[in-house]
């Protein structure tokens, strides 16, 4: 039996969602983790300045699409078994961070965010795409209810109503772009609120960013 996959739009972001939000535009450069890297569609996307992308994927089947992904790409890339709440990598080991439509489903995204922070340098950059919780309070009720009821196991641990810019910023990192936009990806797809953006680390998670 194929083992379930955690968000189902982690396997079947359109291309049309990619070249629209893809956090992996031009401006990385170095070397560069991205957390919940799904089936590598992101891969092709990288540019040529990036000089190493370490790919960290958990669900074992996205990870071998991952690993094939890994191999059409001019990037060296790395594909490695890990969640995003135990990174094993050294602390300030990359120059930036990628999440995709990631953190709407792991366990504890303090926790994530964290790690994230800890394996950045000192000034990385954190790329995100995000869908996070509506800004209309009735919708958002509807929302939070979903997350406590059927939500979550219906669509492979996904939560709707994550304020996971607000996450960012409380973990550490000084959010510099964020674009805020609506669309659903599948077609039966509730429509989401997202979030685009690039934030740079910056003091110790918890601490109030620089006046």
């Amino acid at each position: 039996m194929r083992p379930p996959v955690r968000a189902p739009e982690r396997a079947g972001r359109t291309a049309r969602s990619v070249r629209a939000a893809c956090p992996a535009a031009p401006g990385l450069s170095g070397r560069v983790v991205e957390v919940g890297a799904g089936n590598g569609l992101n891969f092709g996307h990288y540019p040529a300045a990036v000089t190493e992308l370490i790919a960290v994927e958990p669900e074992p089947h996205l990870r071998e699409h991952a690993e094939r992904a890994a191999r059409q790409t001019a990037v060296p890339i790395t594909v490695v078994h890990a969640v995003a709440e135990e990174l094993p990598f050294p602390d300030a080991s990359f120059d930036a961070a990628v999440t995709s439509l990631m953190l709407c489903s792991v366990a504890d995204v303090p926790a994530a965010l964290v790690e994230l922070h800890r394996v950045l340098r000192p000034g990385g950059e954190l790329r995100f795409f995000e869908h996070v919780a509506s800004p209309h309070t009735a919708w958002r009720t509807l929302q939070r209810t979903a997350d406590a009821t059927v939500w979550p196991r219906l669509s492979g641990g996904c939560h709707l109503a994550r304020e996971t810019d607000g996450a960012i910023e409380s973990a550490g990192f000084a959010i510099e772009r964020c674009e805020r936009f609506t669309f659903r990806i599948p077609p039966l797809d509730p429509p989401k609120t997202h979030v685009l953006g690039v934030a740079r680390r910056t003091q110790a998670p918890g601490s109030r960013p620089d006046a």
